[in-house]
């Protein structure tokens, strides 16, 4: 990832879905993999590390649709991140079409665009 902020948030996000999975918490798990998804989707290898997380959780939740529907991810979001076409804000689960844009939450937007938490005022200002 070009920003380090944006780095640095797709990691944290990883970080925290993890502990919750180990903790047994996959819904929370799920949902930190949804925005590490959202922060790092134009990457390749960010965009598949996030499906590659999301299919260990639904093979513990036993989904095979879902563990297709990842699998399926997988090997078309490293395409879509490699070309430059990916459906930004989309949250990578199955129980979304994997070709559906959506609106971006403010803070996974500033995130992106390489602002702090918290710095979006002083730069308006700027």
């Amino acid at each position: 990832m070009k920003n380090p902020i944006q780095r640095s948030a797709f990691d944290s996000e990883i970080a925290e879905a993890k502990r919750y999975i180990a903790a047994g918490d996959l819904g929370a798990g799920f949902a930190h993999l949804e925005r590490a998804h959202v922060i790092g989707q134009s990457y390749i290898m960010p965009h598949v590390k996030s499906h590659w997380l999301m299919l260990q959780v639904e093979l513990r939740r036993r989904r095979l649709a879902a563990v297709l529907g990842q699998l399926i991810r997988i090997v078309l979001g490293a395409l879509g991140s490699a070309v430059g076409i990916v459906p930004i804000g989309n949250t990578g689960g199955t129980n979304i079409s994997m070709f559906k844009r959506m609106p971006i939450e403010t803070e996974l937007q500033n995130i992106i665009d390489g602002r702090a938490p918290g710095e979006h005022a002083r730069r308006c200002d700027s």
